[in-house]
């Protein structure tokens, strides 16, 4: 059985800063770690190997700048057992839709599979929409908010899925498609077995040549949504402060201030 698992690298701060010509994020400028919720993708995947005794086959993807290749090397020493990265200046700025082409084209060139996992979202988007995305551009059934695996098989998965209402207990058929919740288990270290073999793994890298696709249809070329306008709130906190002697005097001078800001 083999599972892609997708991760992605993302600022390890909230300070980061937006290119006002381009909309998209200065990666480049700041600290970067793996998805906090793609580890619980990553763990998904490790318990479906125990679950399996161990006859599975992990492969986790990535799509970003080079130095991407440590979310990958991270992912390894976690217990995958190889990573891929997609990476090259024409993938930039990828919106959604192009990163889950970008993602699915190189799917489709690889060996076939049982399962993708995904994290619920990427802390930078905060959308999490790659998931879904990916499965309608494979064709594939899909379950959102994984909170457990119940059984596992080559024909099916039984799952538990987190609703507004309550859990939900879905088979879906497979190949297909899930997204997990920070409830499928907490992420395990990585080992010190884990992190030798990611040191000695090699990366396989995909570039626009080997990908086999047109510049336009990747990155901000292909991308259908664009960021029109960069602005940054300002916060204005400035107040008027009353000093009053009796409650009544109060609250006239409240009323007061509220007819002022157009309020009452």
């Amino acid at each position: 059985m083999n599972i892609y698992v997708l991760v992605k690298q993302v600022p390890a701060t909230d300070k980061v800063k937006i290119d006002e010509t381009t909309g998209t994020m200065k990666r480049e400028e700041v600290e970067a770690v793996i998805n906090p919720l793609d580890l619980y993708a990553i763990e998904a995947s490790l318990q479906i190997k125990e679950m399996c005794k161990g006859e599975v086959n992990i492969t986790s993807i990535s799509m970003g700048p080079p130095k991407a290749e440590e979310v990958l090397k991270e992912a390894i020493s976690m217990g995958c057992d190889r990573g891929i990265l997609l990476s090259d200046k024409a993938f930039a700025g990828a919106d959604t839709w192009a990163t889950s082409y970008t993602i699915a084209t190189l799917i489709k060139k690889l060996e076939p599979f049982s399962l993708i996992i995904t994290g619920e979202r990427a802390t930078d988007g905060e959308t999490g929409q790659v998931g879904p995305s990916l499965a309608g551009q494979l064709d594939l059934p899909i379950v959102t908010y994984t909170s457990r695996i119940v059984e596992i098989n080559n024909e099916y998965v039984i799952v538990e899925r987190e609703t507004e209402d309550g859990t939900e207990i879905l088979r879906m058929r497979l190949p297909g498609v899930i997204s997990v919740t920070k409830a499928i288990g907490e992420p395990r270290l990585p080992t010190l077995k884990g992190k030798i073999k990611a040191r000695d793994t090699k990366i396989d890298v995909f570039d626009l040549e080997k990908l086999g696709v047109k510049k336009e249809e990747v990155g901000l070329l292909g991308s259908l949504t664009r960021v029109v306008k960069v602005f940054y709130p300002k916060v204005s906190r400035a107040g008027r402060k009353i000093r009053v002697k009796d409650p009544e005097e109060a609250v006239n001078s409240i009323i007061e201030f509220l007819q002022e800001r157009g309020i009452l």
